[in-house]
């Protein structure tokens, strides 16, 4: 029996697409002890994992062994029945797409998603898609703004039908893996297409009825970029519940609240209640932004449908 290397480049949930360090695509299956291991998620291997596959005595492949992840993105599985929905893994940088019009994406679920990042040692960019639209209502765009970049987040903001932005994206996904979220209708897969051409992705229509996104991509793919590196398209996702990280841990996870925390009279200031809390004064003061403090305690307060 061959044995080779490589990359997971698309997982659908039962097959599984491998570019071997040859260059060859392989189409495997899971062996079924891989499944075995007691870890609760939706799949034991995602996109971006390096995995050892090995050929049968029939021809057909199976992935032996998955290589210790040296990241991931992760969030609370929509299937209750399972643990956590591991989205990508071993990536360079997170792409969040984000749109404040048509459909328009939530405060809350953009800080869930970066707060992600920021546990797992994930860089992340938002890219603010409709930029045109967005431009309707300038107050609203400069609040948005204004939220991220007091938080120190880089925002570049693009239009993936007009071009605007999109050499700016371009730059930033070269030479990296890039891993593209956002929530359905938001752009993603129709600014991945305006960056590079060659690549195809089904992209759809927003719903009018509801303005939300038709959920064109249905399973996380990994596209090479002539400049180098990858992007890893996934579908669109509505939810993003937090996982394993711990209450007392979460503010470690607001980049502009560790930065002000220093000054706090505690050093187990939980930044709600205690007196001379550095972090409430630099929100009182404008440092931190009102919304990531409100998101901040709305995630300490969360019902069990995401933390247990």
């Amino acid at each position: 029996m061959s044995r080779v290397e490589g990359v997971v480049i698309r997982a659908t949930g039962s097959w599984y697409d491998v570019l071997s360090d040859g260059g060859e695509q392989l189409r495997c299956r899971v062996r079924g002890r891989l499944r075995l291991k007691g870890v609760r998620s939706t799949s034991p291997v995602v996109v971006g994992d390096r995995v050892e596959c090995e050929c049968d005595q029939t021809g057909g492949w199976l992935i032996e062994e998955i290589a210790q992840r040296r990241n991931y993105i992760i969030r609370r599985a929509s299937n209750l029945s399972k643990e956590s929905h591991i989205i990508a893994a071993n990536i360079d940088q997170a792409m969040l797409v984000a749109t404040l019009f048509s459909p328009t994406t939530n405060v809350e679920f953009i800080d869930r998603f970066l707060v992600t990042c920021e546990a797992y040692r994930v860089p992340a960019t938002i890219v603010l898609n409709k930029i045109d639209l967005a431009r309707t209502e300038p107050e609203m765009l400069a609040a948005f703004k204004q939220i991220y970049t007091l938080a120190g987040y880089r925002i570049i903001e693009c239009s993936a039908t007009s071009g605007e932005g999109v050499d700016e994206v371009r730059e930033l996904l070269a030479s990296r893996t890039t891993l593209v979220s956002g929530n359905s209708g938001v752009g993603k897969s129709t600014l991945v297409g305006a960056v590079e051409p060659s690549i195809d992705i089904r992209t759809g229509a927003i719903s009018e009825a509801h303005q939300k996104g038709k959920h064109t991509t249905t399973f996380s793919q990994m596209y090479p970029l002539p400049s180098g590196g990858a992007v890893i398209d996934t579908p669109g996702i509505k939810g993003f519940g937090l996982i394993d990280i711990a209450d007392e841990e979460l503010w470690h996870y607001f980049p502009e609240m560790m930065r002000e925390a220093e000054g706090c009279q505690f050093y187990n200031c939980t930044h709600t209640h205690e007196p001379r809390c550095a972090v409430v004064e630099a929100v009182k003061e404008g440092r931190i932004a009102v919304e990531r403090y409100e998101s901040y305690l709305k995630i300490l307060d969360e019902d069990e449908k995401y933390r247990k």
